[in-house]
């Protein structure tokens, strides 16, 4: 490595690989199961919802005349956001009679 210059960084661990295929299986069946306020959400668009509303993010105009959801990527979120973020998506889920699929994964 010598004439490279280095740097470490020390954060808490990020989600992990597990956290997100389960964060994508349980966005589906929200998908699939619920129609919010007459219109039927796809998986990324709830994502959009559950992190702002996770984050408290603020909305402001866009370009265009409507307005953009300034949220956190769920790539950047820590192990505890991510459980976080789900605990809210299971409560959610049970308000509005969604039913997950079984997880089997590691957390």
């Amino acid at each position: 490595m010598a004439g490279h210059r280095l740097t470490l960084e020390l954060r808490p661990e990020k989600r992990s690989d597990a956290q997100n295929r389960r964060l994508w299986s349980m966005l589906a069946d929200i998908s699939r199961q619920v129609n919010w306020h007459g219109h039927k959400l796809t998986s990324e668009e709830w994502k959009d919802v559950f992190s702002a509303a996770l984050k408290r993010t603020k909305v402001v105009p866009g370009l265009d005349g409507g307005f953009v959801v300034c949220g956190q990527s769920t790539s950047r979120m820590t192990k505890a956001e991510m459980c976080e973020l789900q605990t809210l998506m299971e409560a959610f889920g049970a308000q509005h009679g969604v039913q997950f699929k079984a997880w089997e994964g590691e957390q």
